[in-house]
C-alpha cells in the first residue's frame, strides 16, 4: 500500500513539473520568420470583454494562424498582444498575456504614474 502511494506521489509531482515548465515559457525562438499578418474583421465591442487579436503561433515546425477571439476582461489588467521580434537570424514570439498594473500601456507602472489612465501623458 505504501509503495503504491509513494509511486502515485512521484507521478503527480512529475506531471506537475511538466505542466508548469510547458506553461512557464513566455516566448519561443525560431529561425523562420512569420508570414504577414492576416486581416481580421473585429466584431463590435462587447461590454466586459477584451478583443485578443489573431497571430501566427509556432507549433511543431511551422507557423499556424490563431484566430482572434473575445476574452473576459480582467479588472486591473491590460492585454498585451503576441508580437514577433527579429534578432539576427532568429525570430522570437513574445506570447500574449494579461499584464497587471499598467492600465494605459505607457510602460509606467500605475503605482508611480501620476496619470495612470492617460496614454498620451507628457
Amino acid at each position: 500500500m505504501f509503495s503504491k502511494l509513494k509511486t502515485l506521489t512521484v507521478l503527480a509531482a512529475a506531471a506537475a513539473t511538466i505542466s508548469v515548465s510547458a506553461v512557464a515559457a513566455p516566448y519561443i525562438d525560431v529561425r523562420v520568420g512569420p508570414p504577414p499578418p492576416r486581416t481580421e474583421v473585429i466584431p463590435a465591442a462587447r461590454a466586459g470583454y477584451a478583443w485578443v487579436p489573431g497571430f501566427w503561433d509556432w507549433r511543431g515546425r511551422r507557423h499556424v494562424w490563431v484566430n482572434g477571439h473575445w476574452e473576459r476582461a480582467r479588472r486591473g489588467y491590460v492585454y498585451r498582444a503576441p508580437t514577433w521580434e527579429q534578432n539576427g537570424d532568429r525570430w522570437r514570439l513574445n506570447r500574449g498575456m494579461w499584464a497587471r498594473g499598467d492600465r494605459d500601456g505607457d510602460g509606467v507602472p500605475n503605482a508611480v504614474d501620476r496619470h495612470p489612465d492617460n496614454p498620451r501623458r507628457p
